[in-house]
């Protein structure tokens, strides 16, 4: 174990405020994270459907309402999982700046509000879903760090030197005092995974393992199966109150490894699928050789192509004169 001096000189800091004052305007870190990871999980989804030929147009339609769409469902599934905590006061339901958002009904309601958009528009869901999987898992990575400017959702107390620091305001009452705990970096923990989950779908799966042969969905199928892998073992590490437990564990510690089987088994049944080759081309932006001019004097490639008349051979017939023989290598005149 290291000494209390190391440990203290090596772990992680925590922030001192959780907003940003900018006169009578306070922005809180937890939105902004939101909001940041949003705006570069939109673009990574924009650019990698730009680059299979598709509208970017329908990536930004699609955000307007699976975004918002996606905090509703958040904030409703953290209500229904802490439902207890805002006894007494009811209104405190309203206030999403201090926190609480679960995940799970994010990308749910989000999802599915995607999906009814893209079908709306005539957009193939599935393959625009393939294309959305890294770019959530990166907006989650920057989304993530809105819990640690408000000091929460952080692991139990550890020993490493990478371990969190935790004010005496925000301490768990069964771990008082704080001044010389340090505490998991959940936070940290699953930014990182996010980000590993992203580019193992990208640089590994898709263009590795599989290049070419990633049936619609599996993609999709494959980030929420590795996702919430991730999530189950950050789940045992939180000690955090929850107050919604199943069989004794905590409610996340049974979603997570539900809906990894189910990912799973999507991602197995998915890849079963007959798809029929897409006839439209990978880059429709690019002119077609068919739709090019036609050149002046163009030689045409259907039909007999006929010999120009043989004007000596007219002549001669016309003053009764055999024509003279052509001189060739291999006749003699």
């Amino acid at each position: 174990m290291l000494p209390a001096r190391t440990m203290l000189m090596a772990s992680i800091p925590s922030p001192s405020s959780s907003a940003l004052h900018l006169g009578p305007l306070q922005v809180r870190f937890y939105g902004l994270c939101i909001a940041v990871g949003v705006l570069v999980g939109v673009k990574v989804i924009a650019d990698r459907w730009e680059r299979r030929g598709g509208d970017a147009d329908l990536v930004s339609t699609v955000a307007v309402w699976a975004v918002p769409a996606g905090l509703v469902g958040a904030r409703l599934y953290h209500l229904a999982t802490d439902w207890d905590t805002y006894a007494g006061h009811r209104w405190d339901m309203l206030a999403i700046w201090k926190g609480g958002l679960g995940i799970w009904g994010g990308v749910a309601l989000g999802t599915a509000v995607g999906a009814w958009v893209s079908h709306r528009r005539g957009g193939p869901v599935l393959m625009l879903m393939d294309m959305a999987a890294p770019g959530i898992a990166v907006a989650q990575a920057f989304g993530r760090w809105g819990n640690w400017f408000n000091q929460e959702l952080f692991g139990r107390p550890t020993s490493m030197p990478w371990g969190l620091r935790i004010d005496a305001d925000h301490c768990p009452a069964s771990y008082t005092p704080c001044a010389d705990l340090r505490f998991h970096p959940t936070v940290l923990y699953e930014s990182l995974w996010c980000l590993a989950v992203a580019g193992f779908v990208v640089l590994v799966f898709e263009r590795r393992l599989r290049p070419g042969r990633v049936k619609p969905g599996q993609t999709f199928a494959l980030y929420v199966a590795l996702y919430t892998l991730g999530r189950w073992y950050f789940e045992s590490l939180r000690i955090d109150p929850a107050f919604t437990h199943v069989a004794g564990l905590r409610i996340n510690e049974v979603v997570a490894p539900v809906v990894m089987v189910l990912a799973a088994l999507s991602f197995v049944l998915l890849g079963r699928r007959h798809v029929e080759p897409d006839p439209t081309p990978a880059h429709p932006l690019v002119p077609d050789a068919s739709d090019a001019p036609d050149a002046p004097d163009a030689v045409p490639t259907h039909g007999p192509v006929e010999e120009p008349p043989d004007t000596e051979a007219t002549d001669a017939a016309d003053t009764g004169e055999a024509p003279e023989a052509a001189a060739s290598p291999g006749l003699e005149s």
